[in-house]
């Protein structure tokens, strides 16, 4: 099944902090395409966030192509007649492209400007302000326009960081790259194919204290309809659900998602 080449996400170690790496023998990473879009808008500080982070990393070429305004809770809809694209800037200066339509479009749209051959190895939709999780993942701009990647036979991953007085993007960002160095080698070796692709979902508490607790593994839960106060503190470890490992303070991640991918355009 294609969901075997994600794994789970985690921070590395170096061992010593005293260990300095000899720049003559690290090993340049593969070569990585990333297409970048969300539903919060081209300009929202959630793109811009992960784009910076994604920016600085070696041997990746980054595209940006996102709606030129929020659009939440637009599932995998598109736009009937089709949209347009027009130059824009994220709020931290990144070139993009900002679609005057949906998440799905600005996916679709992205991918039907660009010649085959040279399609992205990877989609990332987020940094998505606000938690997609068991009942509203389907609902979700951010996870359809993954979906929608995925559809066309490009892994994709939604990213969506946790309600709080101040959503905590730093610790999406440090979530999205644990994910994509665990996956690189696999992303940027996969032949593109036809069929759908993986689709992995992400949910990063914004801790009222603390820091969020390890990537939990889970199901999304539809029965919930929303969850409560976050505990990141929390000594519970018997997490069934993505809702209750949220809570809970870990980051939850959501891999069997293909299944509900729609039907490619």
């Amino acid at each position: 099944m294609a969901c075997t080449l994600l794994l789970a996400a985690g921070a590395c170690s170096s061992g010593s902090g005293n260990s300095v790496a000899d720049p003559t023998t690290t090993a340049r990473p593969p070569a990585l395409r990333i297409l970048v879009t969300n539903d919060d808008g081209v300009r929202a500080p959630g793109i811009a966030a992960l784009v910076q982070a994604l920016e600085d990393l070696p041997n990746t070429s980054v595209t940006v192509v996102a709606p030129d305004g929020n659009r939440s809770g637009s599932g995998s809809r598109t736009t009937i007649g089709g949209v347009t694209g027009s130059a824009a800037t994220t709020a931290n200066g990144f070139s993009a492209t900002a679609v005057d339509g949906l998440p799905a479009d600005a996916v679709n749209y992205a991918l039907d400007d660009t010649e085959r051959a040279d399609w992205p190895n990877l989609v990332i939709s987020g940094i998505n302000e606000g938690q997609n999780l068991g009942v509203v993942i389907d609902l979700s701009g951010t996870v359809g326009a993954a979906r929608t990647a995925a559809a066309r036979g490009i892994p994709a991953l939604a990213i969506s960081q946790g309600l709080g007085a101040v959503p905590d993007y730093p610790s999406g960002v440090r979530a999205v790259l644990a994910w994509l160095a665990e996956n690189r080698a696999a992303l940027a070796g996969r032949p593109l194919t036809d069929g759908p692709a993986p689709v992995t979902n992400l949910n990063v508490p914004t801790c009222p204290f603390g820091s969020p607790q390890a990537v939990v593994v889970v199901p999304p839960d539809r029965s919930a309809n929303g969850i409560g106060p976050v505990d990141c503190a929390s000594p519970v470890t018997n997490l069934r659900t993505d809702v209750e490992a949220f809570a809970n303070g870990h980051i939850a991640r959501t891999d069997d998602l293909v299944k509900d991918v729609p039907a490619a355009p």
